[in-house]
């Protein structure tokens, strides 16, 4: 499998994570999302996928997947050990809940493309900044009611709700927001991070990555 990659985007973080933690080989192809105005947006890569997001997972046989929801759902199905999701209907449901909190809730509104349409708008840095931490903060209130204490967001081992949380909480560190009100969620950042999975697929570990640069 190949994996159209940008090591900054948190979508594609979910990805990885979930691909390192069923043990699953995959190719990683880093597509900028920063250079030349978005790699993403140029014809090689709209010729993978003409939505131009991040990330496409393409299969052995040529077949290409796009959205994470839709690609998480397929490592589910199609490679179920470790499980991601609970045994009960009721608890997947909690499960899913928690992912499209952060999903449909934080993501869509703080993507690179709607801040460039705030930026072209006349907005300031400052503004675009703190539009970002609004909607983390306002939805891990939520999220940090939801979670339980067994040291990931649902029960003994993670699911799909830190494959999810993770790097929305990298994207809340990355912007600055205050996490002192959320006590259960880093702890779950912690539990997460101290797993070889999650270490792999973290921003820092690609081949792509820019520590110390804006791209």
């Amino acid at each position: 499998m190949k994996l159209f990659n940008y090591w900054r985007s948190s979508t594609a973080y979910r990805v990885r994570i979930a691909l390192e933690m069923k043990g699953l080989n995959y190719e990683r192809v880093a597509v900028n999302l920063a250079r030349n105005g978005g790699e993403n947006l140029a014809a090689q890569y709209l010729a993978v996928n003409p939505h131009g997001r991040i990330p496409s997972l393409m299969l052995d046989d040529g077949r290409v997947l796009i959205q994470s929801p839709a690609i998480l759902e397929y490592l589910e199905e199609c490679h179920q050990q470790p499980p991601l999701l609970p045994v009960a209907p009721e608890d997947r449901a909690t499960v899913r809940a928690i992912c499209a909190i952060i999903g449909c809730d934080i993501h869509p509104l703080n993507n690179v493309s709607i801040l460039r349409v705030l930026r072209a708008a006349g907005h300031d840095e400052d503004f675009v900044q703190a539009w970002i931490r609004r909607w983390i903060e306002e939805n891990f209130r939520v999220i940090e009611g939801m979670v339980g204490d067994r040291g990931f967001c649902f029960g003994d081992a993670p699911t799909l709700a830190d494959v999810y949380l993770i790097p929305q909480v990298y994207n809340a560190r990355r912007f600055d927001t205050p996490m002192e009100a959320f006590p259960k969620i880093c702890k779950i950042e912690q539990n997460c991070c101290s797993l070889p999975a999650f270490a792999k697929a973290s921003p820092e570990q690609q081949p792509d990555a820019v520590i110390h640069g804006a791209n």
